[in-house]
């Protein structure tokens, strides 16, 4: 069946790495101006140092606001296991967000405690957590 045909989480579960790939492309020709991502709640494109590699990595996702900062999650769709970027965030916390046309430097924290419980009751997916079997860990991103 042509990727075109097929729905995007077929897509996603084939090549994920080439559905991340498409939109980051998308999501910077139209400055975020992507159907159903955005809005104050919408999709950010972060981009970390390799933990391994120390090279630039991006990759899109959806976030919510806390005041001024933006937060995220490392739920990995529910996987057992937290994404690569947040591997990479933990190794180096000096990351760059764009949020539509507006590309700046950011420091990413993991949240613990009340702070975290407070912000995952922001996280629209609850149902990750069940599917983990992991505490997903909630960042924080905060300009420089």
């Amino acid at each position: 069946m042509p990727d075109d045909e097929r729905s995007p989480i077929e897509r996603y579960r084939d090549d994920p790495l080439a559905v991340n790939r498409e939109m980051i492309e998308r999501y910077r020709a139209t400055a975020g101006h992507i159907p159903n991502t955005s809005g104050p709640s919408g999709m950010l494109l972060l981009t970390t140092t390799g933990a391994r590699t120390g090279e630039p990595r991006t990759a899109p996702m959806m976030y919510r606001t806390d005041g001024e900062r933006l937060v995220v999650y490392a739920s990995n769709a529910g996987a057992d296991r937290a994404p690569a970027w947040y591997h990479n965030l933990v190794a180096h916390p000096d990351v760059t967000v764009e949020v539509g046309a507006d590309r700046f430097p950011a420091t990413a924290a993991v949240t613990a405690g009340e702070e975290r419980e407070r912000l995952w009751r922001l996280f629209p997916f609850p149902e990750h957590q069940e599917r983990a079997g992991r505490e997903i860990p909630v960042v924080v991103l905060e300009r420089r």
